[in-house]
Formats: C-alpha cells, structure tokens, sequence
C-alpha cells in the first residue's frame, strides 16, 4: 500500500496488519510514486522466490 505523505514523499505500508501494534509496517519512504511502485515489485519478487 503506498501512500502520500504531507511531506510530498511517499510512503511504502505492509498489505497485512501487525498483529503487535494494530498497525501496517513502514516499508520504506521515497521521494517519487514510481520509485515507491519499483520497490514494491522488488518485495514480493523476493517473497516468491526461493
């Protein structure tokens, strides 16, 4: 899930909630959507492989 800080820079969240916090994890902040977009593809490429 990306969102759009105040700051203009957008913020990667976790799909699934932590259990711990009640709360999405941060995944990382970036300057641009797309940038936010690569790394999401990164993630769950890195997940399914094995």
């Amino acid at each position: 899930m990306i969102r759009k800080l105040k700051s203009g820079h957008y913020r990667l969240y976790s799909r699934s909630v932590n259990p711990h916090t009640g709360k999405r994890r941060n995944l990382g902040t970036f300057d641009t959507r797309e940038d936010a977009v690569q790394h999401e593809r990164e993630i769950q490429f890195f997940k399914r492989r094995k």
